[in-house]
Protein backbone atom coordinates (compact mmCIF):
# COMPACT_ATOMS: atom_id res chain seq x y z
CA UNK A 1 0.00 0.00 0.00
CA UNK A 2 2.72 2.85 0.89
CA UNK A 3 4.90 2.16 -2.49
CA UNK A 4 1.20 2.60 -4.45
CA UNK A 5 0.60 5.59 -2.61
CA UNK A 6 4.39 6.63 -3.37
CA UNK A 7 3.59 5.96 -6.72
CA UNK A 8 0.61 7.79 -7.02
CA UNK A 9 2.39 11.07 -5.09
CA UNK A 10 5.18 10.80 -7.71
CA UNK A 11 2.48 10.85 -10.67
CA UNK A 12 0.80 13.53 -9.68
CA UNK A 13 4.63 15.19 -9.32
CA UNK A 14 5.74 14.39 -12.74
CA UNK A 15 2.51 15.46 -14.90
CA UNK A 16 2.41 18.85 -12.55
CA UNK A 17 6.63 19.59 -13.44
CA UNK A 18 5.88 18.36 -16.72
CA UNK A 19 1.91 19.93 -18.17
CA UNK A 20 1.16 22.35 -15.16
CA UNK A 21 4.24 24.41 -14.63
CA UNK A 22 3.92 28.05 -15.61
CA UNK A 23 6.41 27.36 -18.22
CA UNK A 24 5.12 23.97 -19.33
CA UNK A 25 5.05 24.74 -22.73
CA UNK A 26 8.76 26.11 -22.62
CA UNK A 27 9.74 22.86 -20.91
CA UNK A 28 7.69 20.61 -23.08
CA UNK A 29 9.70 22.53 -25.94
CA UNK A 30 13.06 21.47 -24.85
CA UNK A 31 12.68 18.49 -24.30
CA UNK A 32 10.93 17.75 -27.80
CA UNK A 33 14.26 19.71 -29.13
CA UNK A 34 16.67 17.32 -27.45
CA UNK A 35 14.60 14.26 -28.28
CA UNK A 36 14.98 15.09 -31.94
CA UNK A 37 18.32 16.52 -31.75
CA UNK A 38 19.62 12.70 -30.18
CA UNK A 39 17.00 10.69 -33.17
CA UNK A 40 17.20 12.38 -35.66
CA UNK A 41 20.01 15.02 -35.57
CA UNK A 42 17.50 17.78 -35.83
CA UNK A 43 16.43 17.57 -39.23
CA UNK A 44 13.50 17.25 -40.87
CA UNK A 45 14.44 14.69 -43.04
CA UNK A 46 15.19 12.33 -40.24
CA UNK A 47 11.74 12.29 -39.52
CA UNK A 48 10.94 9.59 -41.81
CA UNK A 49 14.11 6.95 -41.93
CA UNK A 50 14.50 3.43 -42.39
CA UNK A 51 17.77 2.21 -41.32
CA UNK A 52 20.12 -0.71 -42.64
CA UNK A 53 20.02 -3.84 -41.11
CA UNK A 54 16.45 -3.27 -39.85
CA UNK A 55 12.87 -4.88 -41.00
CA UNK A 56 10.75 -1.33 -40.37
CA UNK A 57 10.83 2.94 -40.95
CA UNK A 58 11.00 5.02 -37.98
CA UNK A 59 8.35 8.12 -37.28
CA UNK A 60 8.93 11.14 -35.68
CA UNK A 61 11.45 12.78 -33.62
CA UNK A 62 11.12 9.96 -31.11
CA UNK A 63 11.87 7.25 -33.69
CA UNK A 64 8.70 5.63 -33.35
CA UNK A 65 8.86 1.60 -34.81
CA UNK A 66 6.37 1.05 -37.61
CA UNK A 67 6.24 -2.27 -38.68
CA UNK A 68 5.54 -4.56 -42.27
CA UNK A 69 3.05 -6.65 -42.46
CA UNK A 70 4.04 -9.88 -41.53
CA UNK A 71 6.69 -8.57 -39.81
CA UNK A 72 7.60 -9.37 -35.77
CA UNK A 73 10.30 -8.30 -33.87
CA UNK A 74 11.65 -8.33 -30.78
CA UNK A 75 11.11 -4.63 -30.03
CA UNK A 76 8.09 -3.02 -29.08
CA UNK A 77 6.02 -1.37 -31.77
CA UNK A 78 5.43 2.34 -30.87
CA UNK A 79 4.07 4.06 -34.03
CA UNK A 80 0.53 2.57 -33.76
CA UNK A 81 0.15 3.37 -29.91
CA UNK A 82 1.39 7.25 -31.07
CA UNK A 83 -1.56 7.13 -33.61
CA UNK A 84 -3.90 5.72 -31.09
CA UNK A 85 -2.94 8.20 -28.50
CA UNK A 86 -3.54 11.00 -31.27
CA UNK A 87 -6.75 9.66 -31.94
CA UNK A 88 -8.20 9.58 -28.74
CA UNK A 89 -6.93 13.66 -28.37
CA UNK A 90 -9.49 14.00 -31.55
CA UNK A 91 -6.54 15.04 -33.22
CA UNK A 92 -7.50 15.00 -37.02
CA UNK A 93 -4.66 11.96 -38.79
CA UNK A 94 -3.31 11.90 -42.32
CA UNK A 95 -4.82 8.28 -44.34
CA UNK A 96 -1.40 7.32 -43.98
CA UNK A 97 -0.97 6.75 -40.45
CA UNK A 98 -3.28 3.59 -40.39
CA UNK A 99 -2.42 0.20 -40.93
CA UNK A 100 0.98 -1.33 -41.25
CA UNK A 101 3.83 0.80 -42.86
CA UNK A 102 3.17 1.15 -46.35
CA UNK A 103 6.61 -0.29 -47.61
CA UNK A 104 7.49 -4.17 -47.21
CA UNK A 105 10.87 -3.72 -47.86
CA UNK A 106 13.62 -0.94 -47.31
CA UNK A 107 14.32 -1.10 -50.79
CA UNK A 108 11.01 -0.04 -51.63
CA UNK A 109 10.68 3.05 -48.89
CA UNK A 110 14.51 4.43 -50.78
CA UNK A 111 12.26 4.49 -54.33
CA UNK A 112 9.53 6.11 -52.56
CA UNK A 113 11.55 8.73 -50.76
CA UNK A 114 11.63 11.14 -53.50
CA UNK A 115 10.86 14.80 -53.04
CA UNK A 116 6.39 14.99 -52.87
CA UNK A 117 6.49 10.99 -52.27
CA UNK A 118 4.70 9.73 -49.39
CA UNK A 119 7.74 9.58 -46.99
CA UNK A 120 8.14 13.65 -48.38
CA UNK A 121 4.71 14.68 -46.91
CA UNK A 122 5.06 12.08 -43.84
CA UNK A 123 7.72 14.60 -42.95
CA UNK A 124 5.36 17.87 -43.70
CA UNK A 125 2.88 16.62 -41.07
CA UNK A 126 5.69 15.15 -38.49
CA UNK A 127 7.15 18.49 -38.26
CA UNK A 128 4.32 20.63 -38.21
CA UNK A 129 3.74 22.57 -34.97
CA UNK A 130 0.50 19.97 -33.87
CA UNK A 131 2.17 16.87 -34.75
CA UNK A 132 5.07 17.48 -32.40
CA UNK A 133 3.23 18.82 -29.99
CA UNK A 134 1.85 15.55 -29.95
CA UNK A 135 4.85 13.48 -30.77
CA UNK A 136 6.64 15.31 -27.13
CA UNK A 137 2.57 14.72 -25.24
CA UNK A 138 3.32 10.86 -26.48
CA UNK A 139 6.40 10.47 -25.48
CA UNK A 140 6.58 12.25 -22.05
CA UNK A 141 2.87 10.40 -21.08
CA UNK A 142 4.58 6.82 -22.24
CA UNK A 143 7.55 7.86 -19.93
CA UNK A 144 4.58 8.09 -17.01
CA UNK A 145 2.99 5.38 -17.98
CA UNK A 146 6.36 3.08 -18.11
CA UNK A 147 6.82 3.63 -14.23
CA UNK A 148 3.06 2.31 -12.91
CA UNK A 149 3.79 -0.80 -15.12
CA UNK A 150 7.64 -1.00 -13.90
CA UNK A 151 6.38 -0.92 -10.13
CA UNK A 152 3.53 -3.40 -10.93
CA UNK A 153 6.18 -6.41 -12.47
CA UNK A 154 8.94 -5.27 -9.66
CA UNK A 155 9.21 -6.68 -6.07
CA UNK A 156 10.10 -3.66 -4.59
CA UNK A 157 7.47 -1.33 -6.11
CA UNK A 158 8.11 1.41 -3.63
CA UNK A 159 12.15 1.27 -4.48
CA UNK A 160 11.33 1.59 -7.97
CA UNK A 161 9.26 4.58 -7.52
CA UNK A 162 11.95 6.05 -4.99
CA UNK A 163 14.65 5.66 -7.56
CA UNK A 164 12.64 7.09 -9.95
CA UNK A 165 11.84 10.13 -8.11
CA UNK A 166 15.23 10.96 -6.82
CA UNK A 167 16.32 11.05 -10.65
CA UNK A 168 13.29 12.94 -11.90
CA UNK A 169 13.61 15.51 -9.05
CA UNK A 170 16.46 17.12 -11.01
CA UNK A 171 15.37 19.04 -14.47
CA UNK A 172 18.16 16.81 -16.71
CA UNK A 173 17.07 13.91 -14.82
CA UNK A 174 13.21 13.90 -15.55
CA UNK A 175 14.39 14.54 -19.34
CA UNK A 176 16.73 11.42 -18.92
CA UNK A 177 13.76 9.31 -17.58
CA UNK A 178 11.51 10.30 -20.40
CA UNK A 179 14.07 9.74 -23.20
CA UNK A 180 15.89 6.85 -21.68
CA UNK A 181 12.07 4.95 -22.08
CA UNK A 182 11.33 6.40 -25.55
CA UNK A 183 15.06 4.86 -26.84
CA UNK A 184 15.57 2.15 -25.07
CA UNK A 185 11.81 1.08 -23.93
CA UNK A 186 10.54 0.56 -20.16
CA UNK A 187 12.31 -2.66 -19.88
CA UNK A 188 8.77 -5.05 -18.79
CA UNK A 189 8.90 -6.88 -22.24
CA UNK A 190 10.34 -10.57 -21.78
CA UNK A 191 10.35 -10.36 -25.19
CA UNK A 192 13.14 -7.40 -25.35
CA UNK A 193 16.56 -9.14 -23.97
CA UNK A 194 19.79 -10.09 -25.15
CA UNK A 195 21.33 -13.32 -23.49
CA UNK A 196 18.72 -12.91 -20.79
CA UNK A 197 19.56 -9.38 -20.04
CA UNK A 198 16.93 -6.48 -20.55
CA UNK A 199 18.12 -3.01 -21.26
CA UNK A 200 15.01 -0.98 -20.34
CA UNK A 201 14.24 1.71 -17.76
CA UNK A 202 13.33 -1.20 -14.91
CA UNK A 203 16.98 -2.71 -15.43
CA UNK A 204 18.31 0.68 -15.02
CA UNK A 205 16.05 1.31 -11.59
CA UNK A 206 17.00 -2.15 -10.33
CA UNK A 207 20.79 -2.21 -10.86
CA UNK A 208 20.95 1.65 -9.68
CA UNK A 209 23.21 2.59 -6.49
CA UNK A 210 21.07 4.49 -3.21
CA UNK A 211 21.86 8.16 -4.55
CA UNK A 212 20.47 11.16 -2.55
CA UNK A 213 17.89 13.01 -4.88
CA UNK A 214 18.60 15.88 -7.26
CA UNK A 215 21.34 16.41 -9.52
CA UNK A 216 23.82 13.29 -7.51
CA UNK A 217 21.10 10.29 -8.75
CA UNK A 218 20.79 11.72 -12.10
CA UNK A 219 24.80 11.79 -12.70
Amino acid sequence: MQGRILGCILACCLVGWVQAAPDAAEVKGKIARKIWQNECAGTVRGLVSWNRGEAFPSLGIGHFIWFPAGVREKFEESFPPFVEFCRKRGARLPEWCYGPAPWKTREEFIRADVRGGLPDRMRQWLSSPAALQMQTDFIINRSLAALDRIRKQSRRPGEMAARYNAVASAPNGMYALIDYVNFKGEGTNPAEQYRGQGWGLRQVLEEMRPASPGQPAAV
